[in-house]
């Protein structure tokens, strides 16, 4: 009997672990996911076909790095009951504040002007006009958080949160044309032996891998979970759970991220005849058909998918994005900013969030494809660019003793912050450097290096 009330307790007790996992799970599921928008499908898109399987070691890194970053927003939210904004402010004083809050919403305006790029442009495989997918996105977008409860949005989100998978059926669809030599292997490979010369010119394949940086951690994701972590209501006792949350959510996005890659480089890359250069995910969708073998249903079926993945990567990430903008500007004007709100408690935190959707879709409505493409691409790299400030702060905020108390960085925790924010810097300054000299990633480094000595008078 002994062992059987043993086995009833210890049940007992995962199941109590289970439901307050169950009560925290929400922010870093959301955020991460959320951070698969329709900028970042394209980006992945664009790698697959022009790289196929030769970026997919990039995610084994960006996994701890998008996990490192995040976690420390859990700890600074539940400890202050601050959000990222107002911590900001009240740790560094006003210029530095407002230095922060320009540059969010500067980034974010220009990825919210992406995700509804992506819904149009996804919508448009389905012959809706774009202005009344600006229209619809926009009132829905409106209803999701106008509830008056953050319980309510949060479980609503994480539903769409679901559908951002509908690639992996994809990828195994499109794995299964035949069209890669060796199959999953090759897949593999691209993890441990990937070949990145000679695939891209130097400043593209720079370029591609700071869209890639740029689309897994971004500025917003910081101020979003923060503030989502005190709109819950989490607490210090709540930090352990949501580390997992927010390392299952950086896990969950970079498998999606893969295997839209996966999606594209065997469709495309791989397939001589249907390769394809540039692209965007609604030119991956519609080439998806003729890439598969024909009188095949399995192409259709694709297309349809992929479309509303990136739709509902769009719809998400709008929700997010507009949101983390929101929570910050209410946080610095000292406007009641909660989903546990109602419209008349709280009007210009929700009326500045329905003139950011509105302002940001209007650029669809006036722009060519191509157009929307280069932005799509070049606001991952802003992205990233501007991301080295964002991590500042965030790291000498969880060094403060005094506000953080035992929840204060460890040593390794520094470690590793700190490297992510020195890799982050450099990759920025070497994609400044090929904007300024455009061939000098063009020729290998020792010749680059020969060179310079023989101009110096140098005999190799």
């Amino acid at each position: 009997m002994y062992w059987i009330s043993k086995t009833i307790h210890r049940t007992g007790r995962t199941w109590r672990r289970l439901l307050l996992f169950l009560a925290v799970v929400g922010p870093g599921i959301i955020v991460m996911v959320a951070d698969n928008d329709a900028g970042g499908i394209s980006t992945y898109a664009t790698t697959g076909a022009t790289t196929g399987f030769n970026m997919l070691w990039a995610f084994i890194i960006l996994v701890p790095m998008a996990y490192y970053v995040q976690e420390m927003t859990v700890r600074l939210g539940a400890v202050t009951k601050r959000g990222h904004a107002e911590a900001i402010f009240d740790g560094f004083g006003p210029v530095w504040g407002w230095f922060s809050i320009f540059d969010l919403i500067l980034v974010n305006w220009l990825t919210l002007v992406t995700e509804y790029i992506g819904m149009t442009q996804a919508m448009r495989i389905f012959g809706i006009p774009p202005w009344i997918t600006f229209l619809g996105v926009t009132a829905l977008l409106t209803a999701v958080v106008i509830t008056g409860k953050y319980w309510t949005f949060e479980k609503l989100t994480l539903v769409f949160c679901i559908l951002n998978f509908l690639y992996i059926p994809v990828a195994f669809w499109a794995m299964r044309t035949g069209n890669v030599p060796g199959g999953w292997a090759t897949v593999m490979r691209g993890f441990y032996a990937p070949q990145l010369i000679g695939i891209l010119p130097g400043t593209a394949m720079v370029t591609l891998i700071m869209a890639n940086i740029g689309t897994t951690i971004t500025p917003w994701q910081v101020f979003f979970q923060q503030s989502a972590v005190v709109d819950k209501g989490m607490g210090i006792h709540d930090v352990k759970l949501g580390k997992v949350d927010t390392f299952l959510g950086s896990l969950l996005t970079n498998v999606a991220a893969v295997f839209i890659i996966v999606v594209t480089a065997s469709l495309f890359f791989y397939h001589p005849p249907h390769r394809i250069s540039v692209l965007s995910a609604q030119q991956a969708a519609l080439a998806m058909p003729q890439a598969m073998p024909p009188h095949s249903a399995l192409g259709l079926w694709a297309k349809v998918f992929f479309a509303v993945g990136l739709f509902d990567a769009g719809f998400l990430g709008a929700l997010c994005i507009s949101l983390a903008s929101s929570w910050a500007v209410g946080e610095v004007f000292g406007w009641a900013h909660s989903l546990n709100k109602s419209v008349r408690d709280a009007p210009w935190f929700y009326l500045f969030y329905v003139l950011l959707l509105a302002s940001a879709g209007a650029v669809t409505l006036y722009t060519t494809e191509q157009v929307q493409n280069a932005i799509t691409i070049f606001v991952q790299v802003v992205a990233v660019t501007l991301l080295p400030a964002t991590l500042f702060f965030l790291i000498l905020l969880l060094n403060e003793r005094q506000v953080m108390g035992e929840y204060v960085n460890t040593r390794w925790q520094n470690i590793a912050n700190w490297s992510i924010a020195i890799f982050v810097v450099t990759a920025s300054t070497t994609y400044g450097v090929t904007q300024i000299f455009p061939h000098l990633f063009e020729t290998p480094w020792w010749r680059q290096i020969g060179a310079w000595l023989q101009v110096g008078g140098v005999r190799l």
